[in-house]
Order: structure tokens, then sequence, then C-alpha cells
């Protein structure tokens, strides 16, 4: 690997795509120094979904390819969390990771390519439609552009992001390079699962 970046990590039970945003709400100390840091030196960090541990406590063990994020919005609640939200930037490999005396996870990372921007095909005009369904139910705000939803893959994004798919299911999507096969597994696999149980129930 080449042009290897140190990062800090912020192990989830989620999965943040590029495009995407995320509310969290921050209490471990070695996080608040982390938000603090990168917050008062305008850079970001990355986020990458949880193969094994937990959120809290010791440091999980995370899937290699996760996403960089940088905060858009902060609010300190009255419990005195901190409440953020972030927006997913590039998608990132981990080639290796280190851990720091608070137990903070660093990363060396290399950069993904972007995913083509490319048209949402007719015949798949109606996962715009479930999404706008799915925007309207959700406090996250996403910017009113209507050409967004002519996009492939923010389309795509934006569902797996949402709906309740599996973790690992979502982590296949976000680890795929390729907007049609993205498309595919959303709409043949993820969604048809989510048809059939609806009709057995």
């Amino acid at each position: 690997m080449y042009d290897l970046k140190t990062i800090p990590l912020f192990p989830l039970q989620s999965v943040l795509f590029p495009g995407g945003r995320l509310k969290l709400r921050i209490f471990e100390p070695r996080y608040l120094t982390m938000i603090s840091n990168c917050m008062r030196e305008n850079k970001g960090f990355g986020v990458c979904a949880i193969r094994s541990g937990r959120e809290t406590g010791d440091p999980a063990n995370c899937f290699d390819v996760g996403t960089f994020a940088r905060v858009v919005d902060f609010d300190k609640n009255e419990d005195g969390m901190l409440t953020i939200t972030i927006v997913g930037g590039k998608r990132f490999k981990i080639a290796d990771t280190e851990t720091l005396p608070d137990r903070l996870l660093l990363g060396r990372v290399s950069w993904l390519p972007d995913i083509p921007v490319v048209p949402l095909l007719p015949e798949y005009q109606s996962l715009a439609s479930l999404l706008k369904q799915v925007l309207r139910q959700t406090e996250m705000q996403y910017p009113p552009d209507e050409q967004k939803f002519r996009e492939m893959d923010w389309v795509v994004s934006r569902l797996v992001e949402l709906l309740p798919f599996a973790l690992s299911d979502k982590q296949r999507v976000l680890e795929t390079d390729l907007p049609d096969t993205r498309l595919r597994i959303l709409y043949d696999e993820l969604l048809s699962e989510v048809l059939e149980k609806s009709e057995i129930s």
C-alpha cells in the first residue's frame, strides 16, 4: 500500500457511507478529546464498523474498510454529553492499527477510489421514491437537492444506511466499488429479503 495516512478511528455499530450523516453522543474521555482536537484543527477521523467487541471499553476489532468523517454540527446536552453530527467523506482501507495509552485507536489507512456518479436507471426509480418516504420518517436532514435522487449510488447508499439491514450487509455494500453491483445487492438481495419476510408475516 502507498500514501498511507494515520487517522484516529471511531469504531461503531453502524456503517457510514460517503455523503451519509450520523448523529453521535460522545461521553468517553478518549472520544471527547479526539473530537475536540479534530474540531480545533479542522480535521476528521475514521468511522469503521465493529467486527467484534463493543463501542465502549477496550478498543474493538474493526472491519478493514471505513469512511472518513468530519463534524458539521455539535451541541452540548444538559447531562454534559456532546452530540455531534458527522458527514462521511472518502472511504479508506486500514493497513494496521495502534492503541494509544488512553485506548484511542489509530489506523494507518490508504484511500479507496470514489464511487462513479451514474444516473439511476428508469426501471429503478421506485428506489428514489422509497428513499423520499424513508427520509420523511428520519430526523436526519439532507440538502433538498432533487438531482441527488437521480444518482444511482447516492440513492443506494442512503437506503442501505437508513433501512434496518444487518451490519454485515451494509458493510458488504460499503466495500463494493461498482455502483451497479451495489444496486444489485440492495435490490435483488436485501430488499427482496425484507419483502419476503413481510409477506410471510
